[in-house]
């Protein structure tokens, strides 16, 4: 699989917290979207990891389409 499946038509607002680290689901296989539970090792794409810069509220892509991974860029609307 090269291909993300879609998890969902719209982002998920997620609350961060600062300095935590993050694994954000690249395939659409999760059952813990938008985070990561390694369903992907059935694949060839990868999770993005990021630490969480602010404790702030984020609108993460669920539709895994996003150029500005893991956050919603729109993408889903198109």
């Amino acid at each position: 699989m090269n291909t993300p499946n879609r998890a969902g038509d719209r982002p998920l607002t997620i609350m961060l917290e600062k300095g935590k680290t993050y694994a954000w689901c690249a395939c659409g296989l999760s059952k813990n979207q938008p985070f990561c539970d390694s369903s992907h090792r059935t694949t060839s794409i990868t999770p993005v990891i990021f630490v969480a810069e602010d404790s702030i509220s984020s609108k993460m892509c669920m539709c895994k389409q996003t150029k500005n991974a893991p956050f919603c860029d729109g993408s889903h609307k198109s």
